[in-house]
């Protein structure tokens, strides 16, 4: 078979990762075009993925234009941008995979789930977490009656202090009117898998979270504008960007994200001009730092989401059943089974599990590339109507 011919929309970090999916599995998928307005962001990609000027746009609409150039769609930008882009794709004819959060408002979900169903070409969402292989344990278990009937679910997802800083105060997702409110753009993934572990539509839920310290009356004495600007506080804050960027050794994400030129002038002209290197209490960030959710669904199981900045590690999942219970951190996952007083690790992290998403971004590729070449929707787990659910 050849590999699947994709084009992607967006070539930030996002769409890098999945495109890279080629690289590792140059059999199963081949990128053959890019869509980025960003200059030097579409000529670093088209270096990396070997395309000539003819493959490569300033827009979606400019790629669009032609008859389709490839069988699969990757959208891969900001929040409120994957409608328009999306509607364009299906009508086209492409499969199509679409970066989480699938739309910004309810109105615009529903126009995305029509258009889906009209068309016989497989429409995806991103919501990796489900592809991990320790989400997938949890949902075994939890399928094969072992714990018993589920009652409560209590899940959450630390974002870390320093990511906070990064994405959510400084980054592309800081502010609720450029992207989506942060429990949809940080979170959407934690409350899929909520709802894919219930097993049943939602009936009730509440909501509580707001900006607490990322404000400019939080700034602490002889802060300044810019890390790099001669601030009194740097070496013992936490959140400078500094520490974060200015290690030389690091040169993978978050750091790729600031600029394209990673020398040490590179990095501090970054800092200097953009919005990586502003205090933390000092930018024009307006998202939450905490929140949680509540919920009830209609089978009457509970569940409870907390998201917050301030923390460190990987998420941590409780489930609750009559005859078991299990507990999961992404570093080991550990069942106690009620019938025989036992318990027991039932999965532990491999190397696989250090990828991108604990190895999800890979997997979630191979299973859609595989329900594309097969034409079988249902062989992807992530689709359109699990995601507007």
């Amino acid at each position: 078979l050849n590999p699947i011919r994709t084009i992607i929309i967006g070539a930030g970090s996002r769409g890098n990762t999945y495109a890279s999916y080629s690289k590792s599995h140059p059999d199963e998928m081949q990128v053959i075009a890019v869509a980025e307005p960003h200059s030097e962001r579409r000529c670093s990609f088209a270096k990396e993925y070997n395309l000539n000027a003819e493959q490569c746009f300033s827009s979606w609409e400019n790629a669009f234009k032609q008859a389709s150039l490839a069988d699969v769609a990757i959208i891969a930008t900001q929040d409120q941008m994957h409608v328009a882009p999306a509607l364009a794709a299906i009508k086209i004819g492409y499969h199509v995979l679409l970066e989480k959060p699938m739309a910004t408002t309810k109105k615009d979900c529903q126009i995305l789930f029509t258009a889906a169903k009209k068309s016989d070409k497989l429409f995806g969402l991103c919501h990796v977490l489900r592809y991990t292989s320790h989400y997938q344990k949890m949902k075994e278990i939890i399928d094969s009656g072992l714990i018993g009937e589920v009652i409560t679910i209590e899940h959450l997802e630390p974002v870390n202090y320093w990511h906070m800083a990064h994405s959510y105060v400084r980054g592309n997702w800081r502010r609720l009117e450029e992207s989506s409110p942060m429990i949809l753009a940080k979170s959407c993934h934690d409350l899929d898998l909520i709802r894919w572990f219930a097993d049943s539509p939602c009936k009730n839920i509440s909501s509580f979270g707001s900006l607490i310290h990322f404000k400019e009356n939080n700034a602490p004495e002889g802060s300044s504008h810019h890390c790099i600007s001669d601030c009194a506080v740097e070496k013992e804050c936490p959140y400078s960007a500094l520490k974060l960027y200015m290690n030389m050794n690091l040169t993978d994400w978050p750091v790729s994200v600031i600029t394209n030129d990673l020398s040490k002038k590179g990095r501090e002209k970054a800092l200097w001009e953009g919005p990586y290197g502003r205090c933390v209490y000092k930018s024009d960030n307006n998202v939450v730092d905490h929140q949680v959710v509540s919920m009830e669904f209609q089978n009457k199981v509970t569940a409870s989401f907390t998201m917050s900045a301030f923390t460190d590690g990987h998420r941590r999942t409780r489930i609750m059943g009559t005859m078991g219970e299990i507990i999961g951190n992404f570093e080991t996952m550990t069942l106690s089974n009620f019938r025989n007083q036992k318990k027991d690790v039932v999965w532990e992290k491999c190397e696989m599990d250090e990828m991108n998403h604990g190895g999800g971004d890979f997997r979630l590729m191979k299973q859609f590339l595989k329900a594309v070449i097969e034409n079988e929707p249902t062989l992807f787990i992530s689709s359109i109507e699990a995601s507007l659910d």
